[in-house]
Parts: structure tokens; sequence; C-alpha cells
């Protein structure tokens, strides 16, 4: 079964399998969260910054190693408003969820299964008292999933592609917080499929913190280059606060489905 032989095989189970799961667990579709594994909560990442401050108060003469260090923590307090914004608005979208009529767990809250963002979503959904998934996936470092996803919807791929269909495939919507490499593959990847209409359905998709998506992509320059045209700047929303994200989902998800 490890054999390059036997790639197909280890394809169809990653494909096979985890719609069997989400039948059994009544999982009609999704609200996708992608971002960044290494954000953290606003607590720990403060409680790094003092840890950090003390040592270099001991020291007469600061390494720059320990400046870097410093410097690499002062930003992640920074940035963990954004753990915090997501756990918000994935607890707030499971509150409405669950109180959709029917008999089908509508619009659960879907994560990468990781730490960091990821983390914040399926923590949020947790808290909220819903069911959310984990799409992990097996690498050698950072991807080590957080206790906070339902056990039974926790999954882990090989494969990036067969992982990036069950993002794209249940998904209803899609809230897109800073990240690196990953969460630009993942999300160019969905703007794509909207795009080039490989996609049956309408989803609206957030971008989350202009700050940061300002500063890390021009998308106007994407414009007057002639890369795209302008309507493609309307495949996606930019918001900074989780009220407005909250409401536009909201509205968008009952107009689109309910």
């Amino acid at each position: 079964l490890n054999s390059p032989d036997a790639r197909i095989v280890r394809i169809l189970c990653e494909f096979l399998e985890p719609g069997s799961r989400f039948r059994r667990n009544r999982i009609h579709d999704t609200i996708v969260f992608f971002g960044s594994a290494r954000v953290l909560p606003r607590d720990e990442a403060i409680a790094d910054l003092e840890r950090l401050r003390a040592e270099i108060a001991d020291k007469k003469r600061p390494t720059q190693d320990q400046k870097n260090a410093l410097a690499q923590a002062e930003v992640r307090v920074q940035t963990a408003r954004y753990y915090e914004d997501a756990r918000e608005l994935a607890e707030r979208m499971t509150a409405w969820s669950r109180a959709i009529p029917g008999g089908k767990r509508r619009f659960i809250v879907c994560s990468g299964g990781g730490p960091g963002i990821m983390e914040a979503a399926n923590r949020g959904a947790s808290h909220a008292g819903g069911p959310s998934i984990g799409l992990n996936i097996s690498l050698p470092f950072e991807q080590a999933p957080n206790s906070y996803q339902s056990q039974e919807l926790a999954f882990e791929f090989h494969y990036f592609f067969v992982r990036k269909f069950w993002f794209a495939y249940l998904g209803k919507a899609l809230i897109v917080f800073p990240g690196g490499f990953g969460t630009m593959d993942e999300m160019f990847e969905i703007l794509t499929l909207i795009q080039t209409r490989k996609t049956a359905k309408t989803m609206p998709v957030i971008l989350y913190g202009s700050e940061y998506w300002n500063e890390v992509i021009n998308f106007e320059a994407l414009v007057k280059w002639g890369m795209i045209k302008r309507d493609d700047l309307d495949l996606f929303r930019v918001f900074d606060d989780v009220d407005s994200a909250f409401g536009y989902l909201t509205s968008e998800l009952t107009r689109l489905y309910l």
C-alpha cells in the first residue's frame, strides 16, 4: 500500500472516506476558515513578549538574535487580534447555524485542523456547542492537530489536492485571515475556481484584515497590468471587524441558500 503503484488506491481512500463520514454525521455544507498556523492567542502572545523583555532587561548588551526575537514577539501580539476575531466569528456563525431549523447540519465551521487561525475557528465553534471540521495535512512541522475540532470530524490528508477538494466541495463561504504561502495557495485556488466558473455555486469570500491584505497583495496592480478584470475585485469583500463580517455572511448565506 505504500508503493508508488498503489498511489491511486491511497488517493481514492482520501477522496472517498471523508464523504462517507460527512454523510454519517449529516454534514450538509461548511464555512471555511483559512489563515496562518503561526498566529497566537492574545494571552500567549503577551506572555511570550513579557518573558523576552524580562530576559533582555537582565542583559547589558542584548544579542542581535534576542533583538530579532523581541521584534517578532511584538508582531505576534499585534496579529493576536486575528486569532481572537476568528474565534469570535466562528462562535457566532456556529450559534447562528444551530438555530436553523431542519435535520441537517448547515454551515459547519471547517478549518485546516492545525494551530493558529485554524485552532481559533475550531475553538469558537466548540465554545458555541457545535461541531467543527478539521482537514489536517501531514507535515514535518507546524501542523499538529488542535484539540478543539470534533474528533469524529477530524481528518488527516497526505495529498494537498484531495484536501483542497474537500475544502471547496462543501464550502458555502470562505473567510481568509492573514497567512503565508499555504493560506495564499488555498485562497487563490478558490478565487480561481470562482473566477473561471468551475463552481456551480455562489460562494461569498471575505478577506479579513485590510491592513495586512492591502500591504501584502496589490490587487489594484493586477488590474492595472491587465492580469485581472476590475470586476474580479468583486469576487471578495474585505472586513476589519467581526460584526460586519458576521452580518455580511449571514445575510448572503440566507439569501443564497436559505
